[in-house]
């Protein structure tokens, strides 16, 4: 996701978004960012993966209303529909870039853990008073809160506020957390290379929060039903 325009450039000024999407996240986080997080350490986000997780888990009935077929997954047509119904505003465009982006195995369907991302690249991109009036129509206002906090934790880990993490900035941030340890070092690369899932040295939010998934355990959960 973006690429770079030289090797003696640095990352914030010679990175560039690849898609019309990307773009979008990264002009959103940025605009984010400006209001400061209230993250304070990576060990504050691991202490809320339960309440996050439990929160993720309330989504299980929103995907199934929109999973019209019953089929475990969400298509094109069905996300329109969801779109529709929640009365939340995207072009074709930009409901089909949404899709290609959230659809990572490129079967055509979104499964569990691919809608929560995409609901969430929701949040960050609707940060309106729509959006809201959404949020409580599928009766999920605690939803907002934890999409919140993983927006506040992307703002956290963003150190030069260029809408992407690198390996430094998670060194630093895992290095603020576990101050002294040793293993500190191998912990942040460990965590970056879950998020680096292109392994091109950078990290937007939609790859931040496909690891976050992971690390709460919802492809675990999944897993385990079938």
């Amino acid at each position: 996701m973006g690429g770079a325009l030289g090797k003696g450039e640095s990352p914030k000024n010679a990175w560039i978004p690849e898609t019309k999407l990307e773009a979008k996240m990264v002009e959103a986080m940025q605009k984010r960012e400006s209001h400061g997080s209230s993250v304070k350490s990576f060990n504050t986000i691991i202490l809320k993966f339960p309440k996050i997780d439990e929160s993720f888990g309330k989504c299980k009935a929103i995907f199934k209303q929109f999973d019209e077929d019953s089929n475990g997954a969400i298509d094109q047509e069905e996300l329109k529909k969801c779109f529709s119904k929640l009365e939340i505003s995207f072009t074709e465009e930009e409901v089909n870039d949404l899709f290609e982006a959230c659809d990572i195995n490129e079967d055509m369907g979104m499964e569990f853990s691919e809608f929560i991302v995409l609901l969430c690249l929701v949040h960050l991109l609707k940060d309106d008073r729509a959006a809201v009036q959404a949020k409580s129509r599928i009766g999920m206002p605690d939803l907002e809160t934890t999409f919140e906090t993983l927006v506040d934790t992307f703002v956290f880990l963003d150190k030069n506020k260029d809408g992407y993490v690198s390996k430094s900035e998670m060194v630093q941030a895992i290095n603020e957390t576990v101050s002294g340890e040793r293993s500190s070092g191998r912990i942040a690369m460990k965590r970056f290379e879950e998020m680096d899932w292109d392994k091109n040295g950078m990290v937007n939010f939609k790859e931040f929060l496909f690891a976050f998934t992971r690390w709460v355990g919802i492809e675990d959960e999944e897993d385990a039903e079938a």
